[in-house]
């Protein structure tokens, strides 16, 4: 039996993997995809994004959600059911995507396709990493390791990278394809030096593609044919590396989200402008959600990777459907204070 081939979509908070999973299914050249969704926080806006975009390739029976915590780290408890019961269906799939959190090692992810009854019916086609291509020139992850090693010297504890360079390293080295997407904000300087900091954040070397919005052809993003269940040695992530052969558990105790739900926007505009600051001030990483807003049939989604904000209106609010702004907000557990996040952005309503 030919195995169904299954591509993994990983990169950090806001990289463009929703948007460039829309742009898949809306030019899947007639392929049923099954979509496996996880998303750290417990507002679940991508797989509601997803569901919305009508895709005939894939219908709201084959998008899946997982939001029991990032997938790495319920591989056993939800992929692997979620993986047997996707292929215990009558008509199977021609590929499976799964978009991984923004805050996932894809590196577990991946080794979970050796599991016994997933090996023999599906394989790893590819992993493709997404990069915001903007946040990388404007040094999102390049901390100052000056400071970092100082830290170090007075904190023996303090063994780590930040964990934020640490996991765009590790989505990095786990990727068969890199798309250096939002190149469009850039100029071609830039887009070089961020081809530069790439390189230099893994030692392997994937082929990497540059794309605007996410605009990837399917032809390029399915039918890689890696394999990369059976190399996934090769591809270690830092905590691996760190515990090697010891008993470890991976967490996700440096990042923070949560909820803020408001009423009807009075103007979304204006709203969106107040938000800007407060990201800034707070240094939050993400923020995203749906917004309910007065005089609107539609409902408003609001995309945030730090201070720069992305709004659309993406289907009628359904009959019976209750009207809300709820947005998630995803930060560093040691910088986020969220009472006071909450607060200026509810005063903002």
């Amino acid at each position: 039996m030919q195995k169904i081939p299954a591509t993994v979509i990983t990169g950090f908070l806001g990289a463009g993997k929703t948007t460039m999973i829309r742009n898949l299914l809306s030019n899947a050249g007639g392929k049923k995809i099954a979509l496996i969704i996880n998303e750290f926080g417990d507002l679940g806006v991508d797989g509601d994004v997803l569901k919305g975009c009508g895709a005939e390739a894939c219908t709201e029976d084959d998008i899946i959600e997982l939001n029991n915590g990032c997938i790495c780290c319920t591989v056993a408890d939800d992929f692997i059911p979620t993986m047997e019961k996707l292929l215990a269906r009558d008509v199977k799939p021609d590929h499976i995507v799964i978009e991984t959190s923004g805050l996932a090692l894809p590196q577990p992810l991946v080794a979970a396709f050796n599991w016994p009854g997933i090996k023999t019916a599906v394989t790893v086609d590819g992993v493709v990493t997404v990069v915001d291509s903007a946040a990388v020139a404007a040094g999102r992850f390049a901390d100052d390791h000056d400071a970092l090693d100082a830290q170090r010297k007075e904190d023996e504890g303090l063994d780590h990278e930040s964990p934020i360079e640490e996991l765009f390293e590790d989505q990095l080295t786990a990727a068969d394809l890199i798309v250096l997407n939002k190149t469009d904000l850039l100029d071609a300087a830039a887009i070089q030096s961020v081809r530069d900091a790439v390189n230099a954040a893994t030692s392997r070397k994937p082929k990497m593609i540059e794309a605007r919005n996410g605009e990837i052809p399917a032809s390029v993003l399915l039918g890689l044919g890696v394999g990369t269940e059976s190399d996934i040695e090769n591809r270690k992530s830092h905590h691996e590396l760190e515990h090697e052969g010891a008993p470890h558990d991976h967490d996700h105790d440096e990042f923070e989200s949560f909820i803020v739900e408001l009423g009807a926007l009075k103007d979304a505009g204006a709203f969106v402008e107040a938000l800007k600051p407060v990201i800034d001030r707070h240094d939050i990483l993400r923020l995203k959600g749906f917004a309910d807003v007065a005089g609107k049939p539609m409902r408003l989604v609001i995309q945030a990777v730090g201070s720069r904000i992305e709004t659309y209106f993406d289907r009628p609010w359904a009959p019976g459907e209750a009207r809300a702004t709820r947005l998630v907000v995803i930060g560093l557990h040691d910088e986020m204070d969220d009472v006071a996040i909450a607060a200026e952005i509810e005063s903002l309503g």
